[in-house]
């Protein structure tokens, strides 16, 4: 068991994190919600109802589908595009997807390699782009279900104000929509572009997203 816990620390503390941050955020989310309604008249929820109300879904899952965009794209990107001299970026040279050989696929699977890597086909196309594919699934999953709980927050509050419902087509063409999401999206996207950058120049001895602290400003995609 204390083998099994060393050998996946990395996924487990993450995951206890974004359990501690996500009930954090689900009780000051649910003094926020019920503050606000006292204030305007209405009545206070439990905490239980509160998980499954359209305002803490919108809270979470804004978060979410910018996080897992910001993957995709950078996943995607990292095949073609290049950064010299950052730790996030391939060497030049081997911009592309690469040969059959140094992926490992087909013919030149190695005995321990996974059995759909051996296939040809659909299935290895699949298999060969899961990660993108399970990635963009779980972002256009994410977004979707931010933009309907952002629509039922929205709809509720021009109830309230005596204002006519819209559509949920109607509200993606909103700005109140666009407005929080494409707050989230450019810190996404400024975090990666820094990240990539300050590889460059700045180490971290002893982690694998760092050049070893003596590696030349211009090495490419290594790790320390």
């Amino acid at each position: 068991m204390r083998l099994w816990v060393r050998n996946n620390s990395l996924s487990l503390v993450f995951l206890l994190l974004f359990f501690v941050a996500l009930v954090g955020q689900s009780f000051a989310g649910h003094r926020v919600f019920n503050e606000d309604q006292l204030q305007h008249g209405g009545e206070t929820v439990s905490y239980a109802r509160y998980l499954v109300s359209s305002h803490f879904g919108s809270a979470v899952l804004e978060n979410w589908q910018s996080e897992y965009l910001q993957f995709a794209l950078f996943i995607l990107a990292t095949v073609w595009l290049i950064q010299r001299g950052s730790n996030e970026s391939k060497p030049p040279d081997d911009a592309g997807r690469e040969s059959d050989r140094r992926q490992l696929v087909g013919p030149h699977a190695q005995e321990n390699s996974p059995r759909l890597a051996r296939l040809e086909g659909w299935g290895r196309r699949v298999y060969e782009n899961s990660l993108i594919i399970v990635m963009a699934a779980i972002f256009f999953a994410a977004w979707f279900g931010q933009s309907v709980t952002a629509w039922t927050e929205y709809s509720k509050e021009q109830e309230e104000h005596g204002e006519p419902a819209v559509s949920w087509l109607g509200y993606l063409d909103r700005a109140d929509f666009w407005e929080k999401t494409l707050q989230n999206w450019q810190s996404e996207f400024l975090a990666v572009g820094t990240m990539a950058v300050f590889t460059i120049y700045l180490r971290q001895r002893g982690s694998p997203e760092s050049k070893p602290v003596g590696a030349p400003h211009d090495q490419t995609g290594t790790s320390g």
